[in-house]
């Protein structure tokens, strides 16, 4: 079984920026998409981004143009790059492998002044 770790979260400004990482306990390479999904206190789990093994990406409409998902293969690693941030973005932060079900423990993000 692999196992997720998220780092990378904490309190920025509005219109500051953020960069998660997720790190794998072993390869990523043919695990296939890997995503990024959040949730805010008291709503359900919201995906935000994806990226598959050719490097195609996909993201939620509230977040294109602001954040960018990246994949290291070589480092096991799936980065969120997040810039403009908004309230709105605040959550708990997710890795995900939709292929194995897999979830990591959250990281937090708080936009506020």
């Amino acid at each position: 079984q692999v196992q997720l770790v998220e780092s990378g979260g904490g309190l920025v400004q509005p219109g500051g920026s953020l960069r998660l990482s997720c790190a794998a306990s072993r390869s990523i390479f043919s695990l296939g998409t890997m995503g990024w999904y959040r949730q805010a206190p008291g709503k359900q789990r919201e995906w935000v981004a994806t990226i598959n093994n050719v490097g195609t990406t996909n993201y939620v409409d509230s977040v294109k143009g602001r954040f960018t998902i990246s994949r290291d293969n070589a480092k096991n690693t799936v980065y969120l790059q997040m810039n403009s941030l908004k309230p709105e973005d605040t959550a708990v932060y997710y890795c995900n492998i939709p292929l194995l079900g897999v979830w990591g423990q959250g990281t937090q993000v708080t936009v506020s002044s």
